[in-house]
């Protein structure tokens, strides 16, 4: 039996209705920006595997330092122990998040991130003796797949059965450089009727709301705002990340810095997994005490994982390379003279970029997991290229390590793709 078929016997996979789809492509090699099949087909992954494997598969930098580290030591405790790749990357981490983030707190994945992060925004309030039970967050955001963060996604596609069980959360809409003074009146008027703890956002782009963009001006204000009300500001960094805006962070592109920071995906080069939320020294403040209940009681049985941290090192030497530097502003300068080249196509509605974040959206009218959206995939994969349409956008967000050859291809094979609508 093929892999192919072996997988159907027992495999329950992501965002899958297995009744409609039940094939999936077995995957048994990867390097640099090329995934290979097991017949042989090789295809470009234009989507770094979901924005984790920014500096190529099995970076021969990133294994080996892995790999060292597993002759040393692979995993301990970390409540009540600590080690050096932990401490290492704290220092490496620290210097390059916004100065006003001071503490780290691991965990494992996206999703727990954002959780610890409306954890800790909610028991901050409570230990200073305030009740504020209250989030707010954007219309059509995406947070993750636990409860808390599901509860500050507004995508209900993920969400459906299990609304009844959220926390309290409000929804605004993003700012898009013309409406942040009625965005501000709405926050004026939420604040009146609702004790809020925090707002949680992905800043400068949604990823799963198809890589809507919004102005960075107008969330400036918005933070502003929330830091003149006591609210605290949790960014999702999740998917933004690790130099995909063009900065190291999309933090850094706003002048207002976020009290919490959730990070994950590439923060680990995707190699392994692991998730870090950050914190500025005030909110650490709140739970020093002598009282042990206004510890953060949260744990993870690989929290900062030794052979994670190793991998998140070495991620980090390579994003403040000039190497790495150097390919991000060349792969945002192709994606720039690709947009100019394709927006006046018929069958083009909009582009929009932000660093190497690179989306389009078809002027055709599309299910978010229809039959044309299984079609273009289709026709990318059967072309060689691994991209996911969310609805009726194509978005690319490659590798910093893919060629100048490479990233032609995914263009030509996404401008072949208009002809088949």
């Amino acid at each position: 039996m093929t892999l192919k078929e072996r997988d159907k016997k027992h495999l329950w996979h992501p965002l899958t209705q297995h009744k409609t789809h039940p094939d999936h492509i077995a995957i048994i090699k990867a390097k640099g920006c090329e995934l290979t099949d097991e017949e042989g087909n090789t295809y470009i992954d234009a989507i770094a595997s979901w924005y984790t494997c920014m500096y190529g598969h099995c970076n021969s930098y990133i294994t080996n330092r892995v790999a060292e580290q597993m002759q040393t030591l692979d995993q301990v405790v970390f409540s009540g122990f600590t080690h050096q790749p932990a401490i290492e990357l704290s220092e490496a981490l620290i210097s390059i998040l916004p100065k006003n983030q001071k503490k780290l707190f691991f965990s494992d994945n996206g999703s727990t991130a954002v959780e610890i992060g409306i954890k800790m925004a909610l028991q901050y309030h409570f230990n200073k003796g305030e009740t504020r039970n209250v989030l707010v967050a954007f219309e059509d955001g995406f947070h993750g797949d636990t409860f808390g963060a599901m509860s500050v996604s507004g995508l209900s596609v993920y969400n459906g059965p299990f609304e009844d069980f959220f926390l309290d959360v409000k929804r605004i809409p993003t700012p898009n450089g013309n409406n942040h003074e009625q965005i501000l009146e709405q926050l004026r008027k939420l604040i009146m009727t609702n004790d809020i703890a925090a707002f949680v956002y992905e800043p400068l782009v949604q990823g799963a709301a198809a890589m809507k963009m919004h102005d960075a001006e107008g969330l400036n204000t918005i933070l502003k705002f929330c830091k003149d009300y006591g609210i605290l500001t949790v960014a999702d960094e999740v998917m933004t990340g690790f130099g995909k805006t063009g900065h190291f962070f999309a933090s850094d592109g706003i002048e207002e810095k976020p009290d919490i920071m959730c990070l994950s995906k590439a923060l680990t080069a995707g190699l392994l997994p692991m998730a870090i939320t950050s914190c500025s020294q005030d909110i650490y403040n709140a739970f020093y005490s002598d009282d042990i209940k206004k510890g953060l009681f949260h744990g993870h049985t690989y929290s900062a994982n030794p052979l994670a941290c190793r991998a998140a090192l070495a991620g980090i030497e390579l994003l403040t390379s000039d190497d790495i530097q150097n390919r991000i502003k060349r792969i945002i300068n192709s994606h720039q003279q690709f947009g100019e080249h394709i927006k006046p196509h018929p069958k083009v509605a909009s582009i929009r970029q932000t660093g190497i974040i690179f989306a389009l959206d078809l002027d055709v009218k599309m299910e978010r997991y229809g039959n044309l959206r299984d079609r273009l995939f289709d026709h990318f994969m059967t072309h060689g290229v691994f991209l996911r349409p969310l609805g009726h956008t194509i978005y690319i967000l490659a590798p910093y390590v893919i060629s100048d050859t490479e990233l032609k291809k995914v263009y030509s094979v996404i401008e072949e793709a208009l002809d088949i609508l």
